[in-house]
């Protein structure tokens, strides 16, 4: 299992494992190295203004989202499209798969934003690198809050061990408050575990390549009943268009 502390590891872990975890000084370190980061406290901020997500099968009240889509080509802008659901086959997500979800847009500066800029311009330069015959990516971003409450727990991953059916997959950390679990852990194919770790500090981060692995996060709970807890990630999906 790869557990990343240096950037210039990131594109040789994935080749070699499909998959890589990167501590958080390390994956800012990277980050930064494609832009700036300089509206940080207020990127991480907007996830206290997500929606709830009204999908989940449970009726569970647990979940927080907001979505974007955005296109780029291998070099160039990222631009954002306009807005659309979000649509998994049901071989990939057996709980809302087939189903066009809509949710929430991300709000527009924090679209246009200099954090969410680096973050995609780091995953293209680094899916790109992996797949330099793409000549254009289709993104999607999506804001979660999974939310845990003494009378709820927080399901990160509802629909269990999955792949997202996409290319690559960026898992990164924004907060985690007042909470129990929410471990990472990713799966060869045939469910087989490779390797687990608790994201615990922003910028932690999990990248994955979706067609060689699969991935699930264990349920949240709180450390402290009588106090809200929750655990806030950015996932960012690359997928050849």
């Amino acid at each position: 299992m790869s557990i990343a502390t240096d950037r210039r590891t990131l594109r040789q872990a994935l080749v070699d494992e499909g998959f890589v975890f990167v501590v958080a000084a390390a994956m800012r370190d990277a980050l930064e190295a494609r832009g700036s980061l300089t509206d940080w406290d207020r990127f991480a901020a907007s996830w206290n203004a997500l929606e709830v997500d009204s999908y989940l099968v449970d009726r569970g009240r647990y979940r927080r989202r907001r979505h974007a889509v955005f296109a780029a080509a291998a070099s160039g802008a990222i631009v954002r499209e306009p807005d659309q659901p979000h649509y998994q086959g049901a071989e990939y997500n057996s709980l809302f798969g087939g189903i066009a979800r809509w949710f929430a847009p991300v709000d527009r500066d924090i679209a246009d934003g200099a954090s969410l800029t680096t973050i995609l311009q780091f995953c293209r330069a680094l899916f790109g690198g992996l797949a330099p015959a793409a000549a254009t990516w289709r993104i999607e971003v999506h804001q979660f809050r999974i939310e845990a409450r003494a009378d709820e727990a927080g399901q990160p991953t509802p629909e269990g061990v999955h792949r997202d059916g996409v290319d690559f997959v960026l898992v990164l950390l924004i907060a985690r408050r007042n909470i129990v679990s929410g471990t990472t852990t990713v799966y060869a194919i045939d469910r087989r575990p490779l390797g687990s770790l608790t994201l615990t500090t922003p910028f932690d981060a999990v990248l994955v390549d979706d067609a060689r692995v699969c991935h699930g996060v264990t349920p949240v709970t709180p450390v402290n009943p009588e106090q809200p807890g929750h655990r806030d990630v950015l996932v960012v999906t690359f997928k050849r268009s």
